[in-house]
């Protein structure tokens, strides 16, 4: 099955300080995790900003300083920003960051496909706000990183590109275990695999416990991982031990190894998404 993606996402939305002390939140942290995991095989990052409280925010200065602290140290890591309606829900807050030009554009922005509820709040993603976005990024070049939490998402996936929104190549992330989407299991996953556009790049991400057996059922079954602590605290199934980044990435490398899998280069991944 050769190599597989590895998209690590440092820090998300919800994690505090409070949760774990292992969490990146300023700039400068997040540069430290993502060049401490690159170099462990993460090899597409998923960025999250927070400002100096360590709340999140669209504030694409923040961005641009993260994407450059990235680049300096790794410059054929892919980039993904957020565009996450979970807390912002304008047009203009959620877009902010696509404007980045030169050096601290990004490769990717993450494209929620459908409004979904988490387990103690939404992401409000209405299908005009989809469509702006999906037009937005690619008037700008920037390719949508494609977010499912179910089979419903896959549908409007595949309704984007009917549409002409989303170029080829595609890249998709199918995230299972949330209270209210698929689940970390065979026939979950079997499914939202089967009902991807043909040709489209995978991997799969779980939400809290369901990390581990997601990021596994995707490496057996030829896809790749989305990793880190945005997702998921905890390293043992008692969250008895925190977990940090490094300590995730490393894990699914060594499953990735197991089953006679290793992570792309950089390089290998960024001509595997961005080439038409």
């Amino acid at each position: 099955m050769g190599g597989f993606i590895l998209n690590f996402t440092p820090n998300g939305m919800v994690p505090t300080r409070e949760m774990t002390p292992h969490v990146p939140l300023t700039p400068e942290e997040i540069v430290r995790d993502v060049d401490d995991c690159v170099r462990l095989g993460a090899n597409m990052v998923h960025l999250h900003a927070r400002d100096a409280e360590g709340r999140p925010t669209y504030d694409k200065e923040i961005y641009a300083r993260i994407i450059g602290g990235v680049r300096e140290r790794h410059p054929e890591l892919l980039i993904c920003v957020s565009t996450s309606g979970r807390l912002h829900n304008e047009f203009w807050q959620r877009a902010q960051v696509l404007e980045l030009e030169g050096d601290v554009k990004p490769d990717f922005a993450s494209l929620t496909l459908s409004s979904l509820n988490f387990a103690r709040a939404a992401s409000i993603n209405e299908p005009a706000m989809i469509q702006d976005l999906a037009r937005r990024m690619l008037a700008r070049g920037i390719r949508p990183e494609l977010e499912c939490f179910d089979l419903g998402m896959v549908n409007v996936a595949q309704y984007l590109i009917d549409k002409q929104l989303v170029p080829e190549p595609y890249y998709v992330n199918l995230i299972v275990g949330n209270l209210a989407g698929a689940q970390a299991d065979l026939i979950s996953v079997g499914a939202l695999r089967a009902a991807l556009p043909a040709g489209a790049y995978w991997s799969v991400g779980g939400i809290g416990h369901s990390q581990l057996v997601a990021n596994t059922l995707g490496l057996a079954a030829g896809g790749g991982v989305r990793v880190g602590l945005e997702d998921n605290l905890w390293l043992n199934e008692g969250r008895t031990t925190l977990a940090s980044n490094a300590a995730l990435v490393e894990r699914v490398v060594r499953i990735g190894g197991l089953l006679g899998r290793e992570p792309y280069s950089p390089a290998e991944v960024r001509a595997l998404l961005t080439n038409p």
